[in-house]
Order: structure tokens, then C-alpha cells, then sequence
């Protein structure tokens, strides 16, 4: 990756859908030239795919609900079951393999605290190898970030 690279790259992580036209007036590169980085950048895996981000409040989800889990054990099949059951609940939008007191940290997207109380009864409780949850309630978001830094 050169710096052209990481000047498509940053340009693209603040609108992923910038004209290849404008593209390279940014970056000081000709539009074909640009296409052709972008194309390389996609197979080699560094942009690994383009999306919308939706406005959570908008479509109110107005809390993100933030869950420490802990495993009964941390034997390997534990833990793949865990992540896998994961990753079929549209709901929990980051799951992270923590160290320290918690095995798991999640963020769950939800309307509002009845709709969590929902989550916590129907999804969190019952995934494979729950011994307990605590839960964090956010009070506001201060500050969310999409662009890597380049």
C-alpha cells in the first residue's frame, strides 16, 4: 500500500460511493487509475466490503446495550458455541473474545429497555455456555467511528 492507497482508502471511508472522477481529483491520480486500485484494493482483501450505515435512532434503536459474558468454562467447545450462536441474533452487532473478568464483551442494538429485558430473556440467557451477564445501559453515544486510521 502506498500513500495513493491510503488516500483512496481515507476518501472512500468517508463516502463509499465517491465518483471514481472525483476520486482521483482527490487523491491527484486519473479516474481509471483509480479504478484500477480500487479494484486491486478489493482483491487483496484491504477494502473488505462497502455498506450503508444506517442512522440507529432513525430506525429507533435508540440503545446500545453493553454485556459482559462469562462462559461456564473456556474449553474450545464452549467458546466456538458461544460465537457461533452469536452470529445468528441480528441484535448483537459486536462480540468481542475479551481478557480479564469477562470472557465475552457484546453490544446490543435495542428500542429501549423493555425491548432489551426482551433480549436478555430470549437470547442472552439461553446461549450455550452463559454462566452470568452483567449489563451496561449507555447514556449517550459520544463518539463512533468508521474509518480505519491510514
Amino acid at each position: 500500500m502506498d500513500k495513493f492507497d491510503a488516500a483512496i482508502l481515507n476518501v472512500l471511508q468517508e463516502d463509499g460511493q465517491t465518483p471514481f472522477t472525483e476520486l482521483g481529483e482527490r487523491v491527484g491520480l486519473s479516474p481509471s487509475a483509480c479504478h484500477k486500485r480500487v479494484k486491486e484494493l478489493r482483491q487483496s482483501g484491504m477494502i473488505a466490503q462497502q455498506v450503508v450505515i444506517v442512522d440507529e435512532r432513525k430506525v429507533g434503536l435508540e440503545t446500545s446495550v453493553f454485556v459482559q459474558a462469562t462462559l461456564k468454562n473456556q474449553q474450545q467447545a464452549t467458546l466456538e458455541a458461544f460465537e457461533k450462536a452469536v452470529s445468528h441474533h441480528r441484535e448483537i452487532m459486536e462480540c468481542y473474545l475479551m481478557s480479564g473478568l469477562s470472557d465475552y464483551l457484546l453490544r446490543i442494538l435495542c428500542r429501549d429497555g423493555a425491548d432489551y429485558e426482551r433480549i436478555h430473556a430470549a437470547i442472552l440467557t439461553r446461549l450455550p455456555g452463559v454462566d452470568r451477564v452483567i449489563t451496561n445501559f449507555s447514556i449517550r453515544k459520544v463518539l463512533r467511528r468508521t474509518a480505519v486510521p491510514l
